[in-house]
């Protein structure tokens, strides 16, 4: 068959012939004449590794620009660096309690397209080495990177509004506590370590019923009961966190005493 693209030039097959590769050995090319010239195509699985080098070099470069998008998301959440990496799998549910607490961190993760519709949270309560910040840190990194939170602990939260009261200030009072109030969620650390001052409550309340209001989820962490809790951050957002909130009562021994001699134990 001959296709006529000008009066100089045309195309025409010119049959198959058995050719010879150095690497795959015998295969069948197939011929073209373009005007005065013969093309013959090559080694058909030389053509298909090169294909598939070409695809892993693709798929290298999604991975590596999806890590990169990754590492920036995980900057935006302000994660502490000591738990990054901690996930709701290597998470050590050792008891019921741990297993329970888990269970109900694993679900919020999983559904979070729901809770941030509806303003689902949780306020874990127990004392320090209980594995509250893994499992907050863990759910903030479940959700990316469909969903980028922030972590903050409670008195670095009062200083970012503070700061915003200095005249040289690069960002304003309103436009904070708007990115506060928008974000998908936000886990404040450390609930009970300010110092309680009318003013601090005061903040407190401003970013939490904005976000009630908004119908946004928070994660709170606490080394404080129930009742010292509610002394802490007031009766109106005591009141608020009943209605949309869930107490996780963390009544287990630190892990660190343990984490502590496995350390030495590794260590002799």
């Amino acid at each position: 068959m001959t296709v006529r693209l000008s009066e100089s030039l045309s195309i025409a097959s010119i049959g198959t012939a058995e050719k010879q590769c150095d690497t795959h050995g015998a295969f069948t090319s197939r011929g073209t004449r373009l005007g005065g010239r013969e093309i013959w195509t090559g080694c058909p699985a030389c053509a298909a590794e090169r294909d598939e080098r070409e695809r892993l070099e693709r798929e290298a470069r999604r991975q590596e620009g999806l890590k990169v998008q990754l590492e920036e998301m995980l900057a935006q959440t302000a994660i502490p660096e000591r738990f990054i990496g901690r996930t709701l799998d290597n998470y050590r549910a050792e008891t019921d309690g741990q297993r329970k607490a888990l269970e109900i961190c694993r679900s919020f993760a999983e559904n979070f397209d729901r809770h941030v519709k509806v303003g689902t949270s949780l306020v874990m309560s127990g004392l320090p080495g209980t594995g509250k910040s893994h499992l907050a840190g863990a759910i903030l990194q479940a959700i990316l990177p469909r969903h980028v939170g922030i972590y903050v602990t409670l008195m670095d939260l009062i200083r970012m509004v503070r700061e915003t009261w200095r005249r040289d200030s690069e960002t304003s009072e309103s436009a904070l506590l708007a990115r506060l109030q928008s974000v998908p969620l936000l886990v404040i650390d450390e609930i009970g370590m300010q110092y309680g001052t009318d003013g601090e409550r005061a903040i407190v309340f401003d970013v939490l019923d904005r976000r009630y209001r908004s119908m946004k989820p928070v994660i709170l962490m606490t080394n404080l009961g129930k009742d010292e809790f509610r002394a802490a951050v007031g009766e109106r957002v005591f009141d608020r966190l009943t209605e949309v909130a869930r107490w996780m009562p963390f009544d287990w021994p630190s892990h660190r005493a343990q984490a502590r001699r496995e350390l030495r134990d590794v260590a002799a």
